[in-house]
């Protein structure tokens, strides 16, 4: 037997027993090509990036979307096909241009998502991409969380979230300087008296304005740019006057509404009205060819609400990027109210705006809100003499010298007009009905309706704030059967008047009496014996949200601050040096911010609302011409001196203003001279930032109190003691609960609050890359 067939012999044995496996034959090869490499691998497809040009793509809103592809070396667009949730929109992808005249993007404006989860996909040969976009509902939430229940919508709603169609209209600006603002355009018979305005991008065009007004976020946004009538505008290729620029207003006050309201406009936020011969800061904006923005959400007189006043914004930014283009930057301004939104937006979302104008200064609403509970408890003390101890007399100097004020006006107005207001669970709020023989009642009454709706700007903040713990419920919230909006300062621990006793304003009689006697509020901002103690989880989550602002997270946004003084109406200018000290203190500088001071009340000069906005316009424009890898931040400072903005007092008699380093020109007007004004706060030995809502305790020994001519009795003292158990403030401590602002916080779902917020998730590069132009698109992923 040969060796051969005694091989194949055993293979066959083997096989028959299970031991060996028949090989599989080779697959044929082309000649000349090994068979070991005929069978090919299937080819891994190389990853391709999509991304949401108009916003995030967790956040997008209303049903539409732009969609970008990004470029990859070696990828055929044209060989591409990419779907809508497995619809294929390919033909509506083509190479588009951007805010930056250097730059193209594969891009689509999409229709027809639908609420939640989408998923858009690309691929060719070589590549693959996928994308997936949250779309939230038109009227919201995106990230503000549920919404206010009983919320009555406008006539002519469509729904229960209050859409209705949206409205355009044409205005235009006369050549006759008796008629003033913008007045009404028809396009089929065109007025006689159009001005004409040359923007600064040097186009040349009559001065018409479409307006576009409509519903989002169950309530009212208004949108004007300079329009050609008759002339296409397309979302890639707007009409040419368009500068790619955008200004937003805001309002004044701290309110809470329940139904929609008008979007405000005018450039003092309504605390002051209109100046003769001076026009508005818009106007000027929409004739150099910017876009004009305003929701009825941005004004915090309507509605208190940081998460809101962005979300409504930033809803509505991009709104216009997807009907009207993309935009380089965004500049805010207004006054009092306005200046809040603007601070603590920018603070606790950074990206919705580039640069801020504010006037009637606050850094925010909380610290200025816990002056004036200040006030409130020192005028229920000092207005009523029957409280006073026999031989206690006050002086109106003495009332001034306790509030760290002037006079005591500013404490009547600051209560009468703003606290009361925000604070009192059933006062007149819009969208509630007050209990009325023979009507349902919607609105909140301690007696006869505690479940009703509570015109407390507490309670619009409850997914911010949070409910009182049940260990605190009133009454009235045990007859509701749930907490009310958490109460978020405190008094506890605060000695009024202690600097005052310090300097010999007023005697150890009267500041034991004042202090025995003030007392604190409840939750329905009712006067009680005891203090006010707040609830602690509310205290930190005042600072967590952003509703006080310690000017941590500004750095990258540029602001000018003009104001004037205000010796007894609220808006100390004081509160404007509040903002400058938070952030030399977060950042080691105010490089990013100037200051201008005027003898004009409030605003320090009527032509500053519109001098200041294209000043701000021309510091920006500085930044975008910095093509270095500097961060954003050092680019902004560095821009300003290019821009030649500094601090200014320039309408102050006298020799104010001085050369300094860098030839810029500041303002040398003493803090003094400038009103910085103290409040009751500081006056009880709290630091001159004012941003402690409850502070920590210390001991409350003799060397505290014993700091004026002449000590307290062993009586006076023990009086105080039965007051402060635990002790009284230390204001060398941070206060409690105090922190850093966290940015773009959600609150959760439409249905499920997550209390207090939760980080949303990191932006992927390039997402929302058509909200601002290159050189502020580092703001994005704060």
């Amino acid at each position: 037997m040969t060796r051969s067939r005694a091989a194949a012999l055993l293979v066959a044995a083997l096989i028959l027993s299970g031991l060996a496996v028949v090989p599989t034959p080779p697959t044929s090869a082309a000649p000349g090509v090994a068979a070991s490499s005929a069978v090919e691998k299937p080819r891994v497809k190389k990853r391709l990036r999509l991304f949401t040009t108009s916003n995030r793509a967790d956040l997008v809103s209303g049903g539409d979307v732009r969609v970008a592809v990004a470029g990859a070396k070696g990828l055929d667009l044209r060989s591409l096909r990419i779907t809508l949730n497995g619809r294929d929109v390919t033909r509506r992808f083509a190479m588009r241009p951007t805010a930056d005249a250097t730059v193209r993007r594969f891009e689509a404006y999409l229709t027809g998502l639908r609420l939640g989860r989408n998923v858009v996909r690309a691929a060719s040969q070589r590549f693959a991409g996928r994308l997936v976009v949250i779309n939230h509902p038109r009227g919201g939430p995106v990230f503000s969380g549920p919404q206010t229940r009983q919320y009555r919508c406008q006539a002519g709603a469509r729904d229960r979230q209050c859409n209705q169609p949206t409205r355009y209209r044409f205005l235009y600006k006369s050549t006759n300087p008796l008629r003033a603002g913008l007045l009404p355009y028809d396009p089929k018979r065109p007025p006689s008296d159009v001005a004409t305005t040359r923007t600064d991008r040097g186009v040349r065009v009559p001065f018409v304005v479409r307006r576009e007004d409509g519903v989002q976020d169950r309530d009212r946004y208004t949108i004007m740019v300079l329009w050609q009538p008759g002339r296409s505008w397309d979302r890639f290729r707007p009409q040419r006057q368009f500068n790619r620029k955008m200004l937003v207003t805001h309002g004044g006050g701290c309110g809470a509404s329940y139904t929609p309201g008008e979007p405000p406009l005018d450039d003092y936020s309504g605390t002051i009205p209109g100046l003769p011969g001076i026009e508005s800061s818009y106007v000027t904006a929409l004739s150099r060819g910017f876009a004009v923005l305003s929701t009825a959400l941005d004004n915090t007189g309507h509605n208190c609400n940081v998460a809101l006043n962005a979300e409504s914004v930033m809803m509505a930014k991009e709104h216009f990027v997807e009907q009207y283009g993309s935009l380089r930057y965004t500049i805010g301004t207004g006054c009092s109210g306005g200046s809040i939104a603007q601070h603590t937006v920018a603070n606790a979302y950074p990206g919705i705006y580039q640069g801020l104008v504010t006037t009637c200064s606050y850094p925010d609403t909380f610290t200025a809100g816990a002056q004036f509970a200040d006030y409130h408890l020192l005028r229920l003390y000092f207005e009523d003499p029957s409280r006073w101890a026999p031989g206690v007399v006050w002086l109106p100097t003495q009332l001034a010298a306790v509030e760290g004020h002037l006079t005591h006006l500013n404490a009547v107005v600051a209560d009468e007009g703003l606290f009361k207001a925000a604070l009192n669970p059933e006062h007149d709020c819009p969208g509630t009905l007050a209990p009325v023989r023979g009507r349902v009642a919607t609105r909140y009454d301690d007696a006869i309706n505690p479940g009703g709706v509570r015109c407390s700007v507490l309670d619009l903040l409850v997914n911010q704030l949070g409910r009182r713990p049940r260990s605190a419920w009133s009454a009235e919230e045990r007859r509701a059967g749930r907490g009310f909006g958490g109460v978020p300062f405190g008094n506890t621990g605060l000695l009024y008047g202690l600097e005052a006793l310090r300097d010999g304003a007023i005697t150890p009689a009267q500041f034991v009496d004042l202090n025995v006697k003030v007392g604190g509020l409840d939750v329905d901002s009712r006067h009680t014996a005891a203090r006010t103690a707040g609830d602690p989880a509310s205290v930190a989550n005042a600072y967590r949200t952003g509703l006080v602002n310690e000017a941590t997270n500004l750095s990258q946004v540029a602001m000018i601050n003009h104001g004037g003084p205000d010796p007894g109406i609220a808006h100390d200018y004081a509160h404007a040096f509040w903002t400058e000290d938070r952030l030399q203190r977060a950042q080691g500088h105010t490089d990013n911010r100037v200051m201008w001071f005027g003898l004009t009340p409030l605003i320090g000069d009527p032509r500053w609302a519109t001098e200041a906005m294209l000043a701000m316009d021309r510091w920006l424009t500085a930044v975008e011409r910095d093509r270095s890898p500097r961060p954003l931040a050092r680019k902004i400072t560095a821009a300003r001196v290019r821009a030649g903005i500094t601090d200014r007092c320039s309408n102050v008699p006298g020799v104010l203003e001085v050369t300094g380093k860098d030839d810029e020109v500041d303002c040398v007007l003493p803090e003094s001279l400038q009103l910085r004004l103290s409040t009751p706060r500081e006056v009880a030995g709290g630091n001159r930032l004012n941003d402690v809502l409850s502070c920590r305790l210390k001991p409350l020994t003799r060397a505290v109190v014993d700091v004026g001519l002449l000590p307290l009795t062993d009586a006076q003292l023990a009086r105080l003691r039965a007051v402060f158990p635990r002790g009284v403030c230390d204001f060398s401590k941070p206060g409690l609960g105090q922190q850093s602002a966290q940015t773009w916080l959600g609150y959760g779902t439409a249905t499920k609050v997550v209390t207090g917020g939760r980080n949303l998730p990191a932006v992927p590069p390039r997402q929302g890359e058509a909200l601002s132009g290159p050189a502020f698109r580092s703001q994005l992923r704060q």
